[in-house]
């Protein structure tokens, strides 16, 4: 891979440090201002790489590289480090608490107005917004995890104490997080006769068979999923549930923007502070769907269950979201891939059901659709259709084909796409929106993880060449002076169309692209795909190299002089190494094994050569 993850993450974390860290203080806020998400975000830049990747970590001063160290020598050495990333953290988890104890989830300054005349109300900025639930329950598991090692290192009182009380400040919001992760789950029941109940059979319609029929074969495919639906107890979406029966109705389920109207109060045990009633429409909203589902997962990934990170409490709200989990994401892959010869998801622009149709759909369509394929382990045609439209995405999207000069593809860049937020507007004031830019970096996550998942090194040789060029287009999207420099984003680096942004990070922007370095980062460090071919004709090359040097040492090549004894040991040494590393590497002892038979048969052609002298 040309992008190096390493070498970036380093230099973003060189980058943080220089913007965020100044004359000892943390400064919060970058191009959009401070707030729950942005700030959340701001640390995760730190947070992803350090509790994601093992050649980074914080958490133990006497192991952390060299490398590391130097990049965030802005924030001292490796045991100031991991106390001044604690006491960062505290300042976060007390920011964004109200004085009676209860976590803030607003979306402040990200919310926009839907008529750019108008002003927020105080009320509205105020909202608690799905993004902050999910990008706190992020912050919270790297926190947590973090500070279970870190403590393990401390010899001081003082350090512990503030460790310990991090430590119960994370854990609260975490909970409260989860508890707005599930309020904010929605079932969208309708008719099949409706202006959403046709859209759907259109957009599954891709053979042309009759409507009636399309339904049936809707309310099949999905009668695991509405049947499971029944066993959601806890939180909003429970209430439409009963509608399901009805042979006329269809669905959606999924997340919605915040908390649902007349979503109930969860019952917990742990103190949480209040909870809010929600005023959000109560149907799914694809962006924050997607947004969930990754948040979520973080709840059962391996290092928070070897860690241990979540109380009983907590592992009780993790069951329930898992539960919605599994749904969506069976839901989403189903309607994606519901026509076997052309599948939904291969017709783009992919057209939501209240009629709105964009690249960016597709785009979050393919997220949840690759999430589904690396839980059950898809097979590598399904990942090769999924491989095509991430191309074509790239293609539509102006990263791997240059932009015409009135180009509608740039504006899924800048400004982005916008979602109204339906509801917003309850608490008095304007309709709320939600703009997002990140297409760009949300390609090459799902780009890697699918060239993660493929068994074939063709296939995977293509993605992850694919996954450089679309590096390439967001390495000239980096600021290139001012405070943020090589930080993100200045998205005329790549279209001269757009104005330019000024020069403060954008770490809703820079947090995804870590995002994307982490997970290319784990990808390299696993072992290379095993071709079949290659591991069979590395093994006949072994056997033919076995079989020689043998005869070698049996015509008393071992009784020679000096020279010849150290080469016949770096030949026996060469054929234990290839023997070992066949099953994982064949190339490596492919090659292994031709340099043994290259080094026998200069033994021969010399021992040749003396014969035909004499």
């Amino acid at each position: 891979m040309r992008m190096q993850p390493r070498q970036q993450l380093l230099e973003v974390w060189r980058a943080t440090a220089r913007s965020s860290a100044k004359n000892g203080k943390w400064i919060w806020g970058g191009r959009d201002g401070a707030n729950s998400i942005s700030d959340a975000e701001q640390l995760l830049c730190l947070m992803i790489p350090a509790t994601g990747v093992e050649s980074f970590k914080l958490d133990q001063p006497n192991a952390t590289e060299e490398h590391v160290a130097a990049a965030l020598r802005n924030l001292g050495d490796p045991m100031e480090i991991p106390q001044r990333l604690v006491r960062v953290l505290t300042e976060y988890m007390e920011r964004y608490t109200d004085t009676d104890g209860t976590p803030v989830f607003s979306g402040d300054t990200y919310f926009r107005t839907v008529d750019p005349e108008d002003e927020p109300t105080a009320a509205q900025t105020a909202l608690d917004v799905v993004d902050s639930f999910a990008m706190s329950v992020t912050l919270a598991l790297a926190t947590v995890g973090f500070l279970r090692v870190f403590r393990s290192e401390l010899r001081r009182e003082d350090i512990r104490r503030e460790v310990d009380k991090l430590e119960k400040l994370a854990s609260k919001r975490l909970t409260a997080a989860m508890i707005g992760l599930l309020r904010s789950f929605t079932v969208y029941v309708f008719d099949a006769d409706s202006r959403e109940g046709r859209a759907l059979v259109r957009t599954a319609n891709q053979s042309g068979l009759p409507p009636r029929q399309v339904v049936e074969r809707l309310r099949r495919a999905l009668r695991q999923v509405s049947a499971t639906l029944r066993e959601v107890t806890i939180g909003s979406g429970a209430a439409q549930v009963p509608d399901l029966d009805n042979p006329n109705r269809l669905f959606e389920c999924g997340w919605s923007w915040g908390i649902a109207k007349d979503a109930p109060v969860v019952d917990v045990g742990d103190d949480v502070g209040v909870q809010r009633d929600g005023v959000a429409q109560a149907a799914p909203y694809l962006y924050f769907t997607v947004v969930a589902l990754d948040g979520i997962a973080a709840l059962f990934s391996e290092r928070t269950r070897i860690l241990g990170l979540l109380n009983e409490e907590q592992q009780r709200l993790a069951r329930a979201l898992q539960i919605r989990w599994d749904l969506t994401q069976q839901y989403w892959s189903t309607i994606a891939s519901f026509d076997p010869v052309r599948w939904p998801l291969e017709d783009i622009p992919w057209r939501t059901n209240d009629e709105l149709e964009n690249d960016y759909f597709s785009l979050l369509v393919t997220a949840v659709t690759v999430q589904d394929l690396v839980s059950r382990q898809a097979s590598d045609v399904e990942l090769e259709r999924v491989g095509r439209v991430l191309e074509e995405l790239a293609n539509r999207g102006r990263i791997t084909r240059r932009p015409l000069g009135t180009d509608s593809a740039i504006a899924m860049h800048a400004p982005g796409v916008r979602f109204d937020l339906l509801g917003s507007d309850d608490p008095g004031g304007p309709q709320l929106a939600w703009v997002v830019s990140d297409f760009s970096p949300l390609l090459l996550k799902r780009t890697i993880q699918v060239a993660g998942l493929a068994r074939d090194t063709e296939l995977r040789g293509r993605l992850l060449a694919q996954a450089d060029v679309i590096w390439d287009h967001l390495e000239r999207r980096r600021l290139k002076s001012g405070p943020g420099h090589a930080l993100w984003d200045q998205p005329s680096g790549v279209f001269s169309q757009v104005d330019s942004h000024g020069d403060q990070p954008s770490w809703y922007y820079t947090e995804r692209v870590v995002e994307c370095l982490v997970t290319a980062a784990n990808l390299v460090s696993r072992a290379p795909l095993r071709s079949e071919m290659l591991s069979e004709l590395a093994t006949e090359l072994l056997n033919e190299a076995d079989h020689l040097f043998d005869r070698e040492l049996l015509g008393g090549a071992g009784e020679a002089g000096p020279a010849l004894r150290n080469s016949l040991q770096t030949a026996r040494a060469s054929l234990r190494r290839a023997r070992d590393v066949l099953g994982d590497r064949p190339g490596t002892a492919f090659v292994l094994a031709s340099d043994v038979l290259r080094e026998l048969e200069q033994l021969a052609a010399a021992r040749q050569d003396v014969f035909e002298v004499e």
